[in-house]
């Protein structure tokens, strides 16, 4: 017996093929994936950096790879049509790295690279930090392989979960693969834990007090469709404190949790 959240899509072929009286359905599930730089310490104290990380992301090869493609990409809500808060495919595109043109992406982050005195034969060697079990350390591989891309050498560092979680909140990592659950598809609860300033679930510690503002404004606001438009406002800013100076927001995003009827412990 196992979380659904660990159940991960790869293995429902493994659970079907040896219960196939097991029904097994994907639903959504509020928990994304997303990358922490240490913007407080070289080198992704540059905002340049933090933003050409964010450009090498493949998030169609993560969905395709973890999820067999049956992830969403979203950015800090739920995406929809699960979610309601979620920004627009459309919009979402418009962030940097979301661009589906993967090696115009790529190609614009190896000149930032170049400009900031990296290339073929000076590569950036960092450490990837993450949780050690497999949500975690599976999505942190491909990280590290996307990173090649850009001149950029990353050795994994595995940690137990008591390592991991006083590790990210002392700041004491260069690049982190986080997940991020969240308990209601609404933007108080996910923006005012996880984006304000000392909010609990705000690892890296940025504070930006506009940004602060903005969550407050669509907060007291009643009307739900201006809400939206609020949060969809507040959205890319939040990429501010996970990764580059212009919006990161997430990496990409693992929506499904596989609960399955029929396989039961003891007959029960």
């Amino acid at each position: 017996m196992t979380s659904p959240y660990f159940l991960q899509v790869p293995m429902l072929k493994d659970v079907k093929s040896q219960a196939p009286e097991a029904i097994c359905e994907l639903v959504p599930s509020n928990v994304n994936r997303n990358v922490m730089m240490n913007r407080e310490a070289p080198p992704f104290d540059n905002p340049e950096l933090r933003r050409a990380v964010a450009l090498t992301l493949d998030r169609k090869a993560f969905l395709d790879t973890l999820t067999l493609g049956k992830g969403d990409l979203g950015g800090a809500m739920l995406p929809p049509p699960e979610g309601v808060w979620g920004m627009p495919a459309e919009m979402l595109k418009s962030l940097p790295g979301y661009d589906p043109d993967v090696p115009k992406n790529r190609a614009e982050a190896r000149k930032t690279m170049e400009k900031l005195g990296y290339g073929p034969d000076k590569r950036l060697k960092i450490t990837v930090s993450t949780r050690n079990i497999l949500p975690f350390r599976d999505p942190a591989v491909l990280l590290i392989d996307q990173l090649k891309e850009i001149y950029i050498d990353a050795e994994l560092e595995p940690l137990d979960t008591v390592q991991w979680f006083p590790k990210v909140m002392r700041g004491d990592y260069m690049v982190g693969l986080n997940l991020t659950g969240n308990g209601l598809d609404d933007p108080d609860q996910t923006l005012y834990e996880n984006f304000t300033c000392g909010a609990e679930g705000n690892y890296d510690r940025y504070c930006n007090p506009e940004l602060d503002r903005m969550v407050d404004r669509q907060s007291t606001e009643f009307d739900p469709a201006k809400r939206k438009e609020l949060v969809w406002a507040v959205e890319p800013q939040t990429g501010g404190r996970r990764g580059p100076a212009n919006p990161l927001a997430q990496p990409f995003r693992h929506l499904l949790a596989p609960p399955c009827q029929g396989i039961y412990p003891d007959g029960q």
